[in-house]
């Protein structure tokens, strides 16, 4: 992706001196000039502006007018304030007004472009802070968690041979099995792991707010624009944005996206002039696409554009191989954050977990596992731990017919349950549990083998 050229404004009344800028800089920037602040301020409204050179002193409205305005409307342009007069008052009204420096006209001209590239920075790392702050999630709490499942498997090793190209990738899936988890792992393989992620779940945007969040807004350009915004587009330059719920975008709005793809050109909400913009696409979606052509509620040149590299999720249910590890990943993740000594889940909590439909994915598991370690004052998450309804989904997920009848199944489950709370309730001291129960000692070892409670009682003991 070629990076775009950052535009300088130079705003100066004596045309030596905008010559003299131009020279200086026009390697590495694109230049507009203007003579008078008016002028100034109407270029910036058809210009995409990124740095200003201005003079204090200008004919019609003054420089320290311009900057007010200009910090006012386009509070992103970093303002570099030029006098022809060394005066401490005016470089402390400058910088009141939000100028990122002030000079005098005798400056040094390697020092001038030395201080314009730092204003430039100075930019980036203010767009770098917003874009930090409009993720949710921190990219550690955000890790793929690749299970043992080919299904799981074979998504990945094709995420894996197509993060590096620049083609826009379409995640399939239902809600929840972790489609902004597989375009974050796609971006860290792109080779450009420290270029922007911008996600933008769209389902979670009010409608009549989702133009603006993704492209932008100029002032005064509905009730509420105080001041202009960047939009997501902008915040992703120069590395990804992902648009998760791409079939619920408004049919009005799908056109826009379709030219950002297609032209790598944005305009903002009450905008006049096209801005450039540099990203790779990575959209989702849990909406039957296809259907939503023939039904005219998506715009099949979009549907085109954004399934060059269509990729599925697969439903946790067609990769319940991978539920133990998840619950373990999961485990270890909430004991850190409840400050919990949770040393892990017991197999047969495991087994009870895999035979569970899980209707909402792996974020059904992930909350459920985040509500046991919540409330849990013991070492290991086991049976009793979990909520009846996955008990019923376990014993009616036994094929019938077999050598204990439901009832007999059920009741075996309460039995093991209660016999680990008592070992539990005795720091799992196998003795004092028969003498709290009022059962032989040889009776107790039974059933902790008929129940298959004893290798978890090794593993505990052995913690």
């Amino acid at each position: 992706m070629s990076e775009r050229k950052k535009t300088v404004l130079i705003v100066d009344d004596d045309e030596g001196m905008r010559d003299t800028l131009t020279v200086l800089l026009k390697a590495q920037y694109r230049i507009l000039r203007a003579a008078t602040g008016e002028a100034a301020l109407q270029m910036m409204e058809k210009e995409d502006v990124d740095l200003m050179l201005l003079d204090v002193r200008l004919p019609g409205i003054s420089g320290f007018e311009v900057l007010k305005i200009a910090k006012e409307n386009y509070p992103y342009v970093e303002v570099i304030v030029i006098s022809v007069i060394k005066e401490l008052d005016a470089a402390i009204e400058a910088m009141r007004h939000g100028a990122y420096h002030y000079i005098s006209k005798d400056f040094d001209l390697e020092g001038l472009r030395t201080l314009v590239a730092n204003a430039s920075e100075r930019q980036d790392l203010n767009r770098h802070v917003m874009r930090l702050r409009a993720e949710v999630a921190e990219q550690v709490d955000r890790e793929f968690v690749v299970g043992p499942s080919r299904a799981t498997r074979d998504v990945i090793e094709m995420a894996r041979k197509v993060a590096g190209l620049s083609a826009t990738v379409l995640i399939l899936g239902e809600s929840g099995t972790g489609k902004e988890l597989l375009a974050r792992l796609i971006h860290r393989e792109s080779g450009a792991a420290d270029a922007p992620f911008v996600a933008v779940n769209l389902a979670a945007i009010p409608r009549d707010l989702v133009e603006s969040a993704l492209f932008g807004h100029e002032k005064g350009s509905f009730t509420g624009a105080i001041r202009q915004q960047l939009g997501k587009f902008e915040l992703a330059a120069g590395g990804t944005l992902f648009l998760d719920e791409v079939g619920d975008l408004r049919y009005e709005l799908q056109a826009k996206l379709l030219r950002a793809i297609q032209e790598g050109e944005i305009e903002r909400v009450g905008g006049t002039h096209p801005i450039k913009t540099d990203f790779r696409l990575i959209a989702a979606t849990n909406t039957d696409l296809d259907k939503a052509v023939k039904d005219g509620t998506f715009r099949e040149d979009l549907y085109y554009r954004l399934n060059v590299i269509p990729l599925r999720m697969p439903a946790l249910r067609d990769r319940i191989d991978d539920v133990p590890e998840l619950a373990r990943f999961f485990v270890g993740r909430y004991s850190v954050k409840f400050r919990k000594n949770i040393q892990g889940i017991a197999d047969s909590t495991l087994q009870i977990l895999s035979s569970y439909w899980w209707p909402g994915n792996i974020r059904e598991l992930e909350n459920l596992i985040e509500r046991l370690v919540a409330v849990s004052d013991r070492d290991w998450i086991s049976d009793e731990d979990l909520p009846y309804e996955l008990h019923v989904a376990q014993l009616a997920a036994q094929p019938s017919g077999g050598s204990e009848n439901l009832l007999e199944q059920a009741v075996s489950t309460f039995e093991r349950n209660f016999v680990i709370r008592a070992l539990e309730k005795s720091a799992w001291n196998v003795t004092a549990t028969a003498r709290a129960l009022g059962i032989p000692l040889s009776t107790l070892k039974f059933k902790m083998d008929r129940l298959e409670i004893r290798e978890l009682a090794r593993k505990i003991r052995g913690n």
